[in-house]
Order: structure tokens, then sequence, then C-alpha cells
């Protein structure tokens, strides 16, 4: 739109004339126009803003990101998988950092971390059930298979 207006400015439209049919206000078209003399073509789009600091810092979202994907010790931890509410605990606890459960889900994934579930497994089965299972499951197939025309 900036460069629209400056274009009809540029054909000899007056400044409010210009911004008007550009569909802009014409003290939005007085600041692309000044920031088009001082910069050229590129002078009048946006640029990026910086926006709120990261509050952890590379390293320690490195440290993170390794400790997350470590994963927790039964034996240690008493659990198998990290929670949110146990990486924001761990984030809290060693690097002084407050995250909302929202907040650390976005974090980790701009971690290239993704939310992940185990498969479920009965805890008294076995792994020779297991393969069992699995075998009995590929013969069944095999023999429909076999059976249908």
């Amino acid at each position: 739109m900036r460069r629209l207006a400056i274009a009809n400015a540029l054909e000899g439209l007056s400044r409010a004339e210009a911004a008007r049919l550009a569909g802009i206000e014409r003290q939005a078209l007085r600041d692309a126009v000044i920031r088009y003399n001082a910069e050229g073509p590129k002078g009048p789009y946006d640029r990026p803003r910086s926006g709120r600091p990261e509050a952890l810092s590379p390293g320690q979202q490195a440290a993170l990101k390794a400790w997350v994907l470590r994963g927790p010790s039964p034996a240690r931890d008493g659990i198998s998988a990290w929670r949110l509410v146990d990486i924001r605990a761990h984030a809290e606890e060693a690097y002084g950092v407050r995250y909302s459960a929202w907040g650390m889900s976005r974090r980790l994934g701009r971690l290239g971390l993704s939310r992940q579930k185990t498969r479920p497994r009965h805890p008294e089965g076995s792994a020779a059930n297991r393969s069992r299972a699995v075998l009995s499951t590929i013969q069944k197939s095999s023999l429909a298979r076999r059976s249908s025309p």
C-alpha cells in the first residue's frame, strides 16, 4: 500500500489524494516518502521488530533440550517420561525462569521437540507374551490371505 501511495505521489497526485487512493493516512504516506527518500525502494517496507527478549539464553536452551532428551530415570526421578510440569519445575529451579504450561510447550516446539506419548503396555505383560501375540497376529493374517480368492 505504501509503495502504491508513493507511486501515485510520483505521478503528480497530491499527497492527500495519493494517500486516499492507496487507503492509508496522509501522515503514513509522509513517513513512507521520507523513508523512501532516505533508503530507496526498500525503505517503505516494515522492518523486523525485536520483540520481547528470550527468557533463556541460547546456552540455557541447549542445556534444557539436552536435559529433556536425556529423559528421566525411573529409579532416580520416579517417573518414566517428562511432563510439562516437570520441565517447568526444572527450568525454574535450574535457570530461575518461570513458564506457563502453554509457554513451555511453545518453547519446546521452538527447540524442535514435540509431545510424544509412549505406547501403552500392560503392567503384567512380558516380552515373551508380546512376541507370541505378534506371531499369532501374523499367522492369522497369512491364513486370511490364503483363504481369500
